[in-house]
């Protein structure tokens, strides 16, 4: 391949605009002419990203050469992407918003306009993290659910309708009305989109982000979009540069087609633990082959979906044939859709089955008609069991060693038992009883063929004369009001609903940590039994102590295995040879006798997408219930905060954003050690306040009793109880404190045992400055920028890792603290670290700047000192000046006195 010269760019950039049958377009064609292979079809949309960007006057020549220039062994390459529009579900958007609050607050005490804190480009909040299924299993569960739910974020939703009268750009969907990626992909993704180029509007292919990890889902739409932290998402939001690594591009080729007795959650759960062992933390994943041909965009944006769970940036699907039939299917106008075909077609962004295959970095072949039923778990999505091997992998890791795939019960105890009364009937539980099945999560619950098979086995399982044990909690959240509708005119909710899969309600729920209580008396006897019980569900995380403080054991699966599990009661089932349950005429069933029919579900998926359904169910989305009508809210650009909320406290981050980094740290104390792959839900939880938590306690003294404690989530606006919950999972494993679980650590080695939030209190009294130690996979999980908040609260300035995550390294930077990775490959283990040490840092100001080494010196307390080199993981020149000057707080503030127009990046 010829490499395009600087001259070459700037006479291409120049040309770069033509007219095309839907309007003006950027000549991808003629900016890669002189390629041999064909670049990747994510990276032309980079290129068409940056091509627009220098036509409005940015300086991005030399990124659109390293593009143009890219082949399978390039050099990692940034690149500043201008942002289409961002996406805030309410547990992000909430403290975003409340910064963005903050920061108008400085500027009236500036004497200066608050207005020029507003958005720069379109936000869109949606409302679907607050729900928790206090009641399931019952007919009126959906209506009691709600009505909590109101009752216990009335205050949270208030402050979300003030924002949205106060932020020119922001728009809010209500509670009730989807789940953020399901309304997304079938609602508010234009997937092309004008664009202001030079005044002109020019067609181009839309690039969102999203402050939830899952944003990546619309990748099945042929778009780049991604997740990224609060911290992120609110600079993007106001215009301020936004930079994104790639190191790679890996084409997954897709080979073959599913078997009748495969899903796509199979499918799924395969592609995310090969590429968890490929690796490919911070690529850009592209899909090719025959059988991502065949593939809907329900399908792959399930695969999309996953994105976070095998570490990619994003996971695209070209626009193709696909794509205009679920534009069209969903409802969207038919001139737009023309026009994204027109469009797509012209700049060479179309995919036509047979076209050259791209040159990427690697290649990883999957082969459809291979995959074999199966889950996840039990701790994490990327350990995926085969189904005909799942009750043999939950007895293994019963007795296993406690870590990702074990929990160290003692073999003498691996037949423990216990008896709980429920309803009247007696329930046995033993290691690996079911406890919750939900059908939940954006994942699943936005596939209509996985959706219609769990309806289809409920039918199939009713009809035998089936039921689920009384002490298994069952449940149904949809991610749009559209999935009820067609279950119902399929005839299936009927079914679910004899099973207990009742809707509780529209949101993220036990996903996201919210599964709500257990039957009566379970959780006890689990305690006081040790007993290891299991949750099955159709999401996308089930990391350890998320989905329910009383469940160590959590299995990702599709919708009809979720149904399924709920029916035998437990999780440690050989299907193959053991039935699901005993049918009304006293005979055993087996799973093969209820399985859907995949003839039976394509018929019915046909049927169930009709356009007229979508636009009659997205007609309402922006409207809320006669509930959110009721909330009252202030006026004004100003927020008036209540100094006596538990929610809604002004955050103290934009005060505390003056500080730079220093050339030398030193004196620091660890105040975690932790091992591979510790994720943000160890850093700041999702779940349920406990009342013996310190978190807690800090309600209780401040007046709330714990029935109206909410989630951890929920709480996420008062900084005061998240300094408390951060680091204080209940199932934390810190290395310092000696093998007890839980929030704690201990400042040396024969010191007390204290919390976490003590301990920081305590170095900071001293002067002594808190850092973490931690091994690979540092941050993986979810996006949320309170994994970076909490620790700065903590008065953490510094985390040294073998690796982090993409989205919480970000995070890091965001906030001022600065991310290490050990040198030379050096650990803590070969480094012969305890943790105890006083730490020393010097060189940051040449490392950060440059990329200089930074020296580092443990001290012991005798005296000794282990002296090693890290480097600061900074990847342009926009993080590294972020870093420099102590994080986006710092950058927000510095650029509030320009006009919006200023910082627009061209969008």
């Amino acid at each position: 391949m010829d490499n395009v010269s600087r001259r070459d760019t700037e006479i291409a950039i120049q040309s770069a605009v033509v007219e095309s049958g839907a309007g003006q377009v950027i000549d991808l064609f003629g900016m890669l002419s002189s390629r041999v292979a064909p670049l990747p079809r994510s990276l032309r949309v980079v290129l068409e990203n940056l091509v627009v960007q220098a036509r409005n006057g940015a300086k991005v020549n030399r990124q659109i050469e390293a593009v143009v220039n890219w082949h399978a062994g390039s050099d990692e390459i940034t690149v500043p992407l201008a942002v289409s529009r961002v996406m805030l579900p309410d547990s992000s958007g909430l403290p975003a918003l409340m910064d963005l609050a903050a920061a108008r607050d400085v500027l009236v005490e500036r004497g200066e306009d608050p207005g020029v804190i507003e958005p720069a480009v379109p936000v869109t909040l949606v409302v679907d993290h607050s729900l928790i299924v206090d009641v399931a299993g019952h007919p009126n569960a959906r209506n009691y659910n709600i009505e909590e739910e109101y009752r216990r974020n009335s205050e949270r939703y208030a402050f979300f309708k003030w924002a949205e009268q106060a932020f020119d750009k922001l728009k809010v969907v209500p509670p009730g009305s989807g789940i953020i990626h399901q309304v997304h992909l079938e609602r508010i993704a234009s997937v092309v989109t004008p664009t202001n180029v030079q005044g002109d509007p020019v067609l181009t292919t839309e690039f969102v982000l999203g402050c939830d990890s899952h944003t990546s889902m619309a990748g099945g739409l042929g778009m780049l979009a991604w997740g990224v932290g609060g911290i992120d998402g609110e600079a993007a939001a106001l215009g301020l540069p936004y930079e994104v690594r790639i190191p790679r591009v890996v084409g997954v080729k897709l080979t073959g087609a599913l078997r009748s007795e495969t899903t796509t959650t199979d499918l799924v759960l395969t592609i995310t633990e090969q590429l968890r062992e490929v690796g490919v933390v911070g690529a850009f994943v592209e899909f090719c082959g025959e059988g991502a041909d065949s593939l809907t965009v329900p399908d792959r944006a399930t695969i999309a979906n996953m994105a976070p769970e095998y570490g990619a940036t994003c996971a695209f699907f070209p626009i193709d044939a696909q794509t205009i039939d679920y534009l069209t299917a969903t409802g969207r106008n038919e001139e737009h859709v023309a026009m994204v075909e027109t469009y797509s077609r012209a700049t060479g962004l179309w995919y036509t089955p047979g076209d050259p295959q791209p040159e990427f970095s690697e290649v990883v072949e999957v082969d459809l008609s291979r995959i074999v039923p199966s889950v996840a778990g039990p701790k994490r999505p990327q350990d995926r069991v085969p189904l005909d091997r799942i009750a043999s992998a939950f007895r293994e890791a019963l007795t296993a060693s406690v870590g990702p795939h074990g929990f160290g019960i003692d073999p003498s105890s691996q037949d423990a038992t216990a008896e709980v009364s429920i309803d009247g009937e007696v329930a046995q539980l033993h290691h690996g009883s079911l406890t919750i099945a939900a059908i939940t999560s954006c994942t699943n619950t936005s596939n209509p063929s996985v959706m219609l098979a769990a309806g289809l086995l409920a039918r199939n399982a009713v009809a035998r004369g089936l039921r689920p044990p009384v002490h298994v909690k069952t449940s149904m959240a949809p991610g749009s009001r559209l999935v009820e509708d067609y279950l119902a005119d399929a005839g299936l909710m009927a079914p679910l609903e004899a099973l207990g899969f009742h809707v509780v309600g529209i949101g993220c729920t036990t996903c996201s940590g919210k599964s709500g209580p257990l039957a009566p008396g379970v959780s006890e006897a689990i305690a006081e039994n040790d007993l290891v019980c299991a949750a099955i569900l159709s999401g996308n995380r089930n990391f350890e102590g998320r989905i329910h403080k009383s469940v160590r054991a959590a299995y990702l699966a599709s919708p009809p295995l979720v149904v399924a599990f709920a029916l035998t009661g437990r999780i440690d089932v050989d299907f193959a040879n053991e039935p699901v349950g005993t049918g009304a005429d006293g005979k055993p069933v087996m799973l093969a006798e209820i399985w859907p029919d995949r003839s039976e579900i394509a018929a019915l998926e046909g049927d169930s997408q009709r356009p007229e359904n979508f636009r009659k169910s997205y007609a309402t989305l922006f409207d809320g219930s006669e509930s959110w009508d009721r909330l009252e809210i202030p006026s004004g650009p100003v927020f008036e905060w209540d100094e006596a909320s538990t929610y809604i406290k002004r955050p103290p981050f934009v005060d505390l954003a003056a500080a730079d980094i220093p050339n030398r740290i030193e004196n620091a104390r660890a105040l975690v050690m932790a091992k591979d792959s510790l994720t943000t839900d160890f850093i700041t939880p999702s779940g349920e306040i406990l009342p013996e938590s310190q978190a807690g306690q800090y309600l209780i003294e401040t007046g709330v009793e714990p029935k109206n404690f909410n989630a951890v989530t929920q709480r996420r606006g008062n900084h005061e109880f998240m300094a408390r919950v951060t680091f204080a999972n209940q199932r934390m494993k810190n290395a310092l404190a000696g093998g007890t679980e839980g929030g704690f650590t201990k400042l040396s080695p024969e010191g007390d045992l204290i919390t976490i939030y003590d301990a920081a209190e305590t170095l900071r009294r001293e002067g002594a400055p808190a850092i973490v130690l931690a091994g690979k996979d540092y941050g993986m999980g979810s996006s949320r920028d309170w994994a970076a908040k909490g620790p700065k609260l903590l008065g953490v300035v510094a985390v040294l890792a073998e690796s982090f995550e993409r989205i919480h390294r970000a995070n890091l930077i965001g906030m001022g603290i600065v991310p290490l990775v050990f040198s030379s490959g050096a650990t803590l283990q070969t480094l012969g670290l305890s943790g105890f040490e006083t730490f020393c840092f010097d060189g940051l100001d040449a490392a950060i700047g440059g990329g200089a080494p930074v020296s580092v010196t443990a001290e012991g307390a005798d005296g000794s000192a282990v002296r090693f080199e890290a480097s600061v993981d900074v990847t342009s020149a926009h993080e590294r000046d972020l870093l420099r000057a102590g994080g986006v707080f710092s950058a927000i503030m510095r650029t509030s006195g320009r006009d919006a127009k200023d910082t627009d990046p061209g969008r």
